[in-house]
């Protein structure tokens, strides 16, 4: 049996009535009232033939849609597996990185195209990377206190997953700088990230050790899975690029996080019109 889960800031009385009809659902249930950013509802039972009408009518709405076992439940999750830019938070670190050393423009359309599958990952970054030699460490620490914000909701869902003592691993292409602090303000399980190499109190333009790229980030997700003894379908995966579709693609619940197209057309679920905290919307 399927639920039908609708999110956005505002839903219309008419439009939930619309989506029980399209979806065949006889029930209409607020889900986690007063507790998310945004308002979320569940319509049950839902016909999974229904999927491209209903689609069709969120999109038109601007509504985040999902099509979920009835019977999922947050208390099931053992562990959410995060990237960190663009997705845990609002920015993409080396794009500010690199407005320290006044080529934001040059990086960040570098950065564009590889989020949207059309460069090599490891090698756009080695790239990147290279561009910001000569820069004092100290600038890390300017984009972190200046500039780096949670994504709306993120607080909310981690505070959930904690609260049934679930796991999380935030897992980035980005930099250890930024995946360590962040784990520490947010208690986070664990944290993997590439080592930017300092020189003197200079980034150095190098990367040390393995860069992580896409196939990494669904290895480490499928090791800790294993290590916890969960099940695919007991595994959330967020992500918002290109190197995160093998990721999403491992997990049970692969959500796509304002992602770029190509991701959103191969995800199973979306997240567009709501924060991080949509992700509850998912579960009862």
């Amino acid at each position: 049996m399927l639920k039908l889960v609708v999110q956005a800031p505002d839903i219309a009385t008419q439009n939930l009535k619309r989506l029980a009809q399209l979806s065949g659902a006889t029930q209409i249930v607020a889900v986690r009232p007063g507790q998310l950013g945004h308002q979320a509802f569940k319509l049950y039972p839902a016909d999974a033939a229904s999927r491209a009408e209903l689609a069709a009518f969120c999109a038109e709405a601007g509504y985040d849609w999902a099509l979920l076992p009835q019977d999922a439940q947050l208390a099931d999750i053992g562990l959410v597996v995060m990237d960190m830019d663009s997705t845990l938070i609002t920015i993409e670190c080396i794009d500010e990185i690199a407005d320290m050393q006044g080529i934001k423009a040059e990086v960040a359309a570098i950065t564009e195209r590889s989020m949207r599958g059309e460069l090599d990952f490891r090698q756009s970054l080695t790239e990147r990377v290279a561009l910001l030699a000569g820069l004092p460490e100290s600038a890390l620490e300017t984009v972190y206190r200046e500039r780096l914000q949670l994504m709306p909701g993120a607080e909310t869902l981690l505070r959930a997953v904690a609260a049934t003592g679930g796991k999380t691993l935030l897992i980035s292409g980005g930099f250890t700088f930024f995946t360590e602090r962040l784990q520490a303000r947010l208690g986070l399980s664990h944290a993997i990230a590439n080592v930017l190499e300092v020189v003197d109190g200079k980034l150095s333009g190098r990367i040390q050790g393995e860069i992580v790229d896409a196939q990494r980030k669904a290895d480490e997700l499928i090791a800790m899975r294993e290590a916890l003894g969960l099940r695919p379908d007991q595994v959330v995966a967020l992500g918002d690029g290109a190197n995160d579709l093998p990721m999403l693609a491992a997990a049970g619940f692969g959500i796509a996080c304002h992602a770029k197209p190509l991701v959103k057309a191969q995800a199973a679920y979306a997240l567009d019109h709501t924060g991080l905290d949509g992700v509850l919307g998912y579960f009862d």
